[in-house]
């Protein structure tokens, strides 16, 4: 029998609405993976690594070269303030149980990823959720004063933000630290959409604000499209890097030892290379094919400030909110997106939104909007 703590969350929604899809054959625009793969210079990097003997244990802490690349774009140290993790859900799982106690609260801004309030529930913690409002998703700062207690000991952040798209701006963060300064509030930051910015926004870190308060977590999976290699990796001060490394070694002691390797490689050429321009540009033409599929198709699209999720208001179809309309959509049209209800701690402000993903080929974009306006 599972653990009390866990059984209100069941099955992943991705998984539920992957099978879907896969059900009725069709495109899914739900789950955030890509169906193409990285650059090949990064693969062959891999397979470099693997012929190079890279096949054993790393140290737990991350391999150096992966530490100090990561070091040489964030500015921590890669000895003591650098941790390789098993993707950022395993930074942010380690996170939480490195520095969480037995009743403690973590507060975090709805909608949230849904690994959040299960790794809160895992540490015996209770997630508190602070709402973001449709169709800007800005937070009240009143609301968010308000949503601290004596037990909140962490917030829990995500920039850019999934499912929203939301880019916060430095003046929203210097709310959030001001409030978690008062409080003696650890802020986790999840920013593993940091390089997928549209429209001019500019990605700003919270530890570039306050930096001995926050543990700045990223990856490899979305920034490269490797999303089943599992690489990430946390940035602290020393004292909240020892914690997470203590729980990093007992959760899967390291990532896999010649991916790091690859990725390593990826952060060190990504510049000279021109990725990160490309890599936007590819993905600001695969957003203007969904934005304008959708609105053609009767939907209200949100343009996303970042990241390669779009929500839409979906109630111009009038088929009803949250799973009636995503299994519909997936049984009478072809097309999979995902009700965001299970991202809500209050379900009402989901009302009338769906999440779709343009993290896909332009052709598979194309094909799901000749199905939603045919």
């Amino acid at each position: 029998m599972a653990r009390r703590a866990l059984e209100s969350f069941g099955t992943s929604v991705f998984t539920v609405y992957s099978q879907l899809a896969r059900r009725h054959d069709a495109i899914n625009l739900g789950q955030g993976f890509p169906d193409f793969d990285g650059p090949t210079w990064i693969q062959d990097a891999a397979r470099d690594a693997m012929r190079r003997g890279h096949n054993q244990y790393a140290p737990s802490p991350g391999a150096t070269r992966l530490r100090e690349a990561v070091a040489a774009t964030t500015g921590y140290d890669a000895e003591r303030e650098v941790t390789i993790t098993s993707g950022a859900t395993e930074a942010i799982a380690a996170a939480l149980c490195g520095l969480l106690e037995p009743g403690d609260e973590v507060l975090t801004f709805e909608p949230f990823y849904d690994s959040y309030p299960a790794c809160a529930a895992m540490n015996g913690a209770t997630l508190k959720a602070v709402p973001l409002r449709a169709p800007a998703f800005t937070f009240d700062r009143d609301e968010l004063e308000r949503a601290f207690t004596e037990r909140t000991r962490l917030f829990l952040l995500n920039t850019p933000h999934n499912p929203t798209g939301r880019v916060f701006r430095e003046k929203e963060l210097t709310d959030l630290l001001a409030c978690c300064a008062r409080h003696d509030c650890i802020v986790v930051s999840d920013e593993v959409y940091e390089h997928l910015l549209f429209d001019g926004h500019r990605h700003v870190s919270p530890a570039s604000l306050d930096r001995d308060r926050v543990v700045r977590i990223s990856s490899a999976a979305k920034t490269f499209s490797l999303t089943g290699w599992k690489v990430g990796w946390a940035c602290a001060p020393e004292p909240l890097s020892a914690a997470i490394r203590n729980a990093h070694q007992f959760l899967v002691f390291c990532a896999p030892a010649p991916l790091q390797d690859a990725i390593a490689c990826a952060l060190e050429q990504a510049e000279e290379r021109g990725y990160y321009d490309a890599f936007r540009s590819e993905y600001a033409e695969r957003r203007a094919v969904l934005l304008d599929g959708l609105a053609a198709a009767g939907l209200a699209p949100i343009a996303p400030e970042g990241t390669y999720f779009a929500m839409a208001d979906v109630r111009g179809w009038d088929w009803g909110d949250g799973d009636a309309f995503a299994q519909r959509l997936i049984e009478e049209v072809g097309v999979a997106a995902i009700p965001p209800g299970s991202f809500y701690e209050h379900e009402e402000h989901a009302a009338g939104l769906i999440r779709f993903a343009f993290c896909k080929q332009t052709p598979t974009i194309e094909a799901a909007v000749r199905r939603l306006t045919r």
